[in-house]
């Protein structure tokens, strides 16, 4: 298996993305540390994975706030002995669909904040025990690129090309230390929407239509995809982006 032996914490654990991630990482043998807000959430997810052979535990943690995060990763590390992989794929709480000329301060500014404190203090907890065992791996979900011309999005664009600028640089600072960063694209993944949202399927097909395969990314392709960048095979890959979007964007 890819990940055999392997510690690895998903923040957002209990969500679409971060659930189909944690499973992807548990199929390939990792030890996974499901985090998030909302226990109920992680322990669907945990209950997935050991139910499926694997191992996953359980720890309400927001990734909001330094010393837990902190306190979190010290946690895994004396547990598992180490911390391998970290991802953050926590909500921002973007608010989408109205114009940037219409938006308060507040709405547009969340994604960033939230984005960019997050990423940096599951980042800085992960990169220092990593340093220390001289490996390990950053994965982000998002990336930036060309703006999205039916769809307002508020600030998550700013707040993803923040995130890319972090990502690089923690590449450089910490690549001589055996640690890797790399993010990963789908241009959207339709089971991710909302089932109470209107016109969801109309959206989904839409996305598809945006697609060079005629087709979407599923959950489960972010999930094996992720385990792959994460694991050994992937060793080459740093201060990069993995494009699971079947075509919809264009590196």
């Amino acid at each position: 298996m890819l990940l055999e032996g392997k510690n690895a914490v998903v923040y957002g654990g209990g969500g679409g993305i971060g659930g189909a991630i944690a499973r992807g990482f548990a199929e390939e043998g990792a030890r996974v540390f499901l985090a998030g807000r909302t226990r109920e959430k992680l322990e669907r997810v945990a209950a997935d994975i050991r139910a499926a052979g694997g191992t996953a535990d359980v720890a309400v943690v927001d990734a909001l706030d330094e010393q837990a995060v902190d306190a979190h990763a010290d946690a895994v590390v004396e547990a598992g002995g180490s911390l391998d992989i970290s991802v953050n794929v926590i909500t921002h709480g973007d608010v989408q669909g109205t114009p940037m000329i219409e938006m308060s301060m507040a709405d547009y500014e969340q994604p960033v904040v939230t984005g960019v404190r997050t990423t940096f203090l599951t980042m800085r907890a992960a990169g220092r025990h990593m340093k220390r065992q001289g490996s390990g791996v950053v994965l982000l979900f998002g990336g930036d690129g060309e703006p999205v011309r039916n769809h307002a999005v508020g600030g998550l664009q700013v707040g993803f090309a923040a995130l890319e600028a972090m990502r690089r640089q923690l590449a450089a600072e910490l690549g001589p230390h055996g640690v890797r960063t790399v993010t990963l694209r789908t241009g959207g993944v339709p089971e991710t929407i909302p089932a109470d949202f209107a016109g969801a399927e109309a959206l989904g097909a839409e996305l598809a239509k945006m697609t060079m395969l005629g087709r979407t990314a599923t959950l489960s392709d972010v999930g094996a995809v992720a385990a792959f960048a994460a694991s050994d095979k992937a060793r080459t890959m740093t201060a990069a982006t993995v494009n699971v979007s079947c075509g919809a964007l264009v590196d």
